[in-house]
């Protein structure tokens, strides 16, 4: 076992399972037909303490595409809800599966998950699978957040599936790994709330405290100050992304991590030439989540 995470790199302690089982489902693995490594983030890679040429061999590839499972990994799709342009909907990873909790060699913990690994039980009517484009996009840009020093998951690869994904057109498909703080969403919140009663909220919010705020954790008033702390987060997040022109473009709260990192890069842009009105999704009609309205 002891060379095997030496090997890899792979160091895993998965604490999101020691939640109620409510909140996760464990998922079986989709393999794809012929997985191929488009890019990988070897500066990422080193500082999880990940083996990169192990990455980038074919055992490492079969990883990162879903074919075969990390040692010790955990495999869940994660359950919340969301209030989509302000109507409230149960969701979850509907296309998406957390790997694991990697422990670097510093002692940080960080959620690995593919996007595009195929259906999970949150999957609906979607085939749970991505298309090479818009994961090479959000691999541009949330390294480029990074890079700005704005507070963003990360992108570790993407890997084409040597399979066909049926859209507006026929396209390739990927899969793409992101790194996270973690994926606990406002709308994780939202689920718990009303969907499990007050004790899975309390354990929900209990854990997340103990992983993103334990300077609160002894607090005489740590739910109040946990919200408070939620809000500095989100509304310093905010004001970066205001200074540099970026709109994500579907602010539900499915879409915002209750740690204060940017999450989930659909049709996100930056704009060109400012115009407080701009928004960058097809569907939003009404301008809800454009440019001025973030803040």
């Amino acid at each position: 076992m002891t060379n095997k995470i030496v090997k890899t790199g792979f160091n895993f302690d998965n604490s999101y399972i020691n939640l109620p089982k409510k909140f996760y489902s464990y998922v079986d693995l989709k393999p794809v037909k012929s997985p191929n490594l488009i890019i990988l983030n070897e500066n990422l890679s080193d500082s999880l303490g990940l083996n990169k040429d192990f990455l980038k061999s074919q055992e490492g590839i079969y990883i990162l595409s879903g074919n075969t499972s990390a040692e010790n990994g955990a495999y869940i799709s994660q359950a919340y809800a969301g209030h989509q342009f302000g109507t409230f909907t149960m969701l979850g990873d509907g296309r998406a599966l957390l790997i694991g909790e990697q422990i670097t060699p510093s002692g940080e913990r960080f959620d690995i998950q593919l996007k595009g690994s195929g259906r999970t039980p949150y999957s609906r009517n979607g085939d749970g699978r991505a298309v090479l484009g818009p994961m090479l996009r959000e691999y541009i840009v949330s390294e480029a957040m990074h890079a700005l020093k704005i507070p963003t998951t990360r992108s570790l690869s993407v890997v084409s599936t040597g399979e066909d994904v049926y859209r507006e057109k026929i396209e390739q498909g990927a899969i793409l790994t992101r790194v996270a703080s973690s994926h606990i969403r406002f709308g994780t919140f939202e689920y718990a709330s009303y969907m499990l009663g007050p004790d899975k909220l309390k354990a929900l919010a209990d854990y997340t405290i103990k992983r993103h705020f334990p300077f609160i954790e002894n607090s005489e008033n740590k739910y109040i100050d946990f919200i408070n702390e939620v809000m500095r987060r989100q509304i310093k997040l905010v004001a970066k992304w205001q200074s540099v022109g970026f709109i994500h473009g579907v602010l539900n709260t499915d879409n915002m991590s209750i740690c204060g990192e940017t999450i989930d890069y659909g049709p996100c842009a930056f704009m060109d030439v400012y115009d407080p009105d701009t928004v960058f999704s097809s569907i939003d009609t009404y301008g809800r989540y454009s440019y001025k309205n973030q803040s």
